[in-house]
């Protein structure tokens, strides 16, 4: 379990439920089925569509949770309050290079139960922006938002929310925030075959179960994406493509007049993401259960479905949708930038601390920094109307570089 996702496990090898018994929906592959009978082999995006979306069986549909120390995944925030705590300086920074506007809205997406807006908003809070602060969840499921409403009300942060069910707004001033949401948008699975190129595309075998094959490519728009990236896969090689990402930028950037898109996760430049070398089977994965493996037919709406992002299609669609970069980082520079450590320390000498709370915190931050594990996620950030770069010190997102970074860049 070596790939940037297998990061986020938080328990030991022996500690870790057994994931055998995840199950599946069986209506949902049911419909697969039918689908398959009825239209032929199911492109591999379709099939993650149904399979995460779907809103009577998809995994992100489920009654319950799933990320968390208890689910399948953990995410950054959900490691340490330190991490919303420490990307709440970036969002005070942004307000301030701003000018400091009377309205200031963080739009969050896959807001989820609020394991980042929680932590954020509390160290938002006591701060001059806490008069211009509004923040908007944006989740495919109202009941998570809801769980997030009453976490900030008993927080006593109600005051901050943008009433559930609102529209985004059409127009503001301020950050739109993504953790970890560009890996679950539905991918098209290619393969190289000689000279030509085909698409993975689900059937099933004399069994009913459902099967991996080859098809013609459904659109031209794969092999275009590659060529526009100056990729050239190898005979064999296996890749993922995102083509769902223009258009879930486009429209989640929509609102923005003026400010930062700041998104998180983990992914490659596409030079690297397509390496023939490292990464010639592809890089998606399927999580269930805090195991990481290779197969995406197991546990249909019971296991996530990922793929690691490409980071040069993120910023190509950024700037289709009119913004410009800010900078592209690493989250352990990125977290460092914005005075992680100092926040370790303050914990540390802060007298009411026990030291149960800072081995706590500080296996936190050490898996956060890790370059081998979430510290090599990517953070990019994206303006609109953002002001020229001032002549004092950068944002604090880009304030630190490791010295063996090799693609540094602001």
């Amino acid at each position: 379990m070596d790939d940037d996702r297998s990061a986020r496990l938080g328990l030991r090898r022996h500690d870790l439920p057994d994931p055998t018994d995840a199950g599946e929906d069986a209506a949902l592959v049911a419909r697969i089925r039918a689908e398959i009978a009825e239209h032929g082999p199911m492109p591999f995006a379709r099939f993650m569509d149904l399979a995460l979306y779907d809103p009577d069986g998809g995994y992100y549909r489920a009654a319950d949770a799933r990320p968390g120390r208890g689910g399948d995944f953990v995410t950054a925030p959900e490691l340490h309050p330190i991490f919303g705590q420490t990307i709440a300086q970036a969002v005070f920074e942004t307000w301030d290079v701003l000018g400091r506007p009377d309205t200031f809205v963080v739009l969050e997406h896959g807001a989820g139960e609020g394991a980042l807006a929680v932590p954020l908003l509390h160290e938002l809070a006591a701060t001059p922006l806490a008069s211009a602060l509004r923040y908007q969840p944006i989740d495919i499921d109202a009941r998570r938002t809801a769980v997030l409403a009453e976490r900030l009300a008993t927080a006593g942060m109600a005051h901050l929310l943008v009433p559930s069910g609102s529209d985004p707004p059409a127009v503001i001033e301020g950050m739109i925030l993504g953790n970890e949401i560009l890996d679950a948008l539905p991918v098209h699975r290619v393969r190289q075959r000689g000279d030509g190129l085909v698409e993975l595309a689900v059937t099933t075998d004399a069994a009913g179960a459902l099967i991996e094959t080859e098809i013609e490519p459904t659109t031209e728009a794969l092999a275009e994406r590659l060529a526009t990236e100056g990729i050239t896969l190898v005979d064999g090689q296996t890749a993922e493509i995102c083509l769902a990402l223009d258009d879930w930028l486009a429209a989640a950037v929509a609102p923005l007049r003026r400010g930062l898109v700041l998104l998180i996760d983990y992914g490659w430049p596409a030079a690297e993401l397509y390496d023939p070398i490292r990464r010639r089977d592809g890089m998606f994965r399927a999580y269930v259960r805090q195991t990481v493996h290779g197969d995406p037919y197991r546990h249909v709406g019971r296991q996530d479905l990922t793929a690691h992002v490409d980071v040069s299609a993120v910023e190509r669609a950024a700037h289709a949708a009119g913004l410009t970069t800010v900078g592209i980082t690493t989250q352990a520079e990125a977290l460092m930038g914005l005075g992680i450590e100092l926040r370790l320390q303050a914990i540390q000498a802060d007298p009411t601390t026990t030291m149960e709370a800072y081995r706590e915190v500080r296996g936190a931050l050490m898996r956060l920094l890790d370059p081998a594990a979430m510290g090599r996620f990517r953070v990019m950030a994206f303006g609109r109307d953002w002001p020229p770069a001032p002549d004092g010190p950068p944002l604090g997102l880009f304030a630190f570089r490791l010295p063996t970074r090799p693609d540094r860049r602001s």
